[in-house]
């Protein structure tokens, strides 16, 4: 049984499944019409299309990449109909575009705004609440910046593209904030041993404390602190 399966196991359909060999060479010219394609579609979006993509532009990216992947393998999938889509797109593109640069409201709707996200090294937490970001996430972030604690930072924002735009203290006026770095956060406490400057660990806010019982965080208040750093930013 096994060997009559083998027998009638047929490598052209593995390979090719239902078209022939001659569709190959098909596939090779229906590529490089749609990869030209592309190119030319992308020029036409313009340098900022291309760069930082914002919800609207990432739409408009998926959408000239479908049309122009199903031609290049699928038989059926005539190349003008792909063309007319590309063109389509971009004249929807063009036309939003101009909409937004005209009109504040439209911008907003579908770029979005940015956001502050830390303020005088204290997290904003109605607007990080917003934002689909965890903190590890965010922290990792900020480390690429070579920031270790929150009391570096006048402030943090994302922009609509996603990025992180940091603005620091200067050296003189950097304060205690919130540690950052890995594993900062792993032990919270409730109970002061050693006084000196906390933070909470849930938005950053940071005081200093006597020994006995942290208490809450006047800013949200959580129970949980940590040691807060003052080191100075390395660059």
């Amino acid at each position: 049984m096994l060997l009559s399966a083998f027998l009638s196991f047929s490598w052209k359909e593995l390979f090719l499944g239902t078209e022939d060999w001659a569709f190959l060479l098909e596939i090779v010219l229906r590529t490089i019409i749609m990869f030209l394609t592309i190119i030319i579609g992308l020029r036409a979006l313009g340098k900022r299309g291309v760069k930082q993509l914002s919800i609207f532009e990432l739409v408009v990216i998926i959408g000239l990449g479908s049309a122009a992947g199903d031609p290049m393998f699928y038989k059926e999938v005539g190349i003008v109909s792909s063309i007319i889509v590309f063109i389509v797109i971009i004249i929807l593109y063009s036309t939003i575009t101009k909409l937004i640069g005209r009109f504040k409201k439209i911008e907003n709707l579908l770029e979005g705004k940015a956001m502050c996200l830390i303020e005088n090294g204290i997290f904003a937490i109605d607007n990080f609440k917003k934002e689909n970001l965890g903190s590890d996430e965010f922290f990792a972030e900020l480390r690429l910046k070579s920031v270790s604690h929150l009391g570096q930072i006048e402030f943090a924002i994302e922009e609509v593209s996603g990025d992180i735009s940091v603005f620091f203290f200067e050296d003189e006026k950097v304060k205690y904030g919130l540690p950052i770095m890995l594993h900062s956060l792993d032990n919270p406490i409730r109970n002061i041993e050693k006084p000196g400057h906390y933070s909470c660990t849930f938005c950053g806010y940071t005081e200093e404390k006597t020994s006995g019982n942290a208490g809450s965080c006047k800013n949200c208040g959580k129970h949980n602190w940590v040691e807060a750093s003052n080191r100075l930013r390395i660059t």
